[in-house]
């Protein structure tokens, strides 16, 4: 019941706080009601994530369309402000300048723009090419002039360190502030220290991309807190961990010919009732939603 806006700043109010936000990539609005249950700040959407839900790498295939439409349902999902991934804007500057009014038509709270040339590609793969500065700093503020609600977050997203080094990427970084973002992230760090060094170096909150198998350490969050950082993402856990027991599954009922040996550790009927909130139907509409919610053994 929460609108845009109220959760829009929400997120400006959490990065302000000096607690760390802890937002989980959530691929589909069922996996986001499970962030929201766990008690999380907030939800991500992972273009990396959106992908391969669509069975593409993550090379600049997807569009504003497919990801705006999926980032709305995963945002409305939950009374949590969600962040999304706005790979380089989809386009050219008069793109980005759109993105950002369909990510707020959508009901999204703030999205990041990296400066990767387009088509982009992995933020944690070889080969990687950035734009010039002078490029991404007008993709940051076509962003920030675009948008109709001040409280809309524009995190800008650097991929330097790979491709220049640190300090370019310190340096790309202040440059993206002065033209307006409000967040910085920075990506494919390769230690705790360079970790340290950007929030030394750059005054605006900043996230931190704890993937696995990437670059970057994978630190915890108390770690990242005492380091200084505002916002961390788990971009493509979730879909990690369900397309791995997806495989198992089917491994299973391939040589095995049942899913017996794995019922004890799937999700329950009565979890997935909860979660999808049977229970509310039924007392909204007791005249046309009149079945009975199984017992929480099922």
């Amino acid at each position: 019941m929460t609108t845009p806006t109220e959760k829009r700043r929400r997120l400006r109010e959490g990065l302000a706080s000096g607690r760390l936000q802890r937002l989980p990539g959530a691929f589909s609005p069922l996996a986001a009601k499970a962030v929201a249950d766990h008690g999380f700040d907030g939800v991500y959407v992972s273009g990396a994530a959106l992908a391969a839900d669509l069975a593409l790498p993550d090379i600049g295939l997807t569009t504003l369309t497919e990801v705006a439409g999926r980032g709305g349902q995963i945002a409305r999902a939950t009374d949590l402000p969600t962040l999304i991934d706005a790979d380089t804007g989809f386009g050219e500057v008069s793109n980005v300048a759109r993105t950002i009014r369909s990510f707020e038509d959508a009901g999204l709270a703030g999205c990041h723009l990296e400066d990767q040339v387009n088509p982009k590609r992995c933020g944690h793969l070889d080969g990687k090419q950035v734009v010039p500065v002078r490029e991404m700093v007008r993709r940051v503020a076509a962003a920030v002039k675009a948008r109709t609600d001040p409280d809309f977050v524009v995190c800008a997203r650097t991929d330097a360190r790979a491709v220049e080094g640190l300090d370019a990427a310190i340096d790309r970084a202040k440059a993206y502030v002065d033209a307006g973002a409000d967040m910085v992230f920075p990506e494919a760090m390769r230690d705790e220290a360079e970790f340290e060094a950007f929030r030394k170096a750059v005054d605006v909150p900043l996230l931190a991309n704890m993937t696995e198998f990437g670059a970057s350490p994978n630190l915890t969050a108390r770690q990242l807190e005492d380091l200084g950082y505002n916002l961390v993402i788990w971009p493509v856990s979730s879909l990690r961990a369900a397309m791995g027991a997806v495989d198992e599954l089917f491994s299973t009922l391939k040589s095995e010919g049942t899913q017996a040996s794995l019922v004890d550790r799937m999700q329950t009927r009565a979890r997935l009732y909860d979660l999808v909130d049977y229970a509310s139907y039924h007392e909204f509409d007791q005249e046309l939603f009149n079945f009975e919610v199984p017992g929480r053994e099922s």
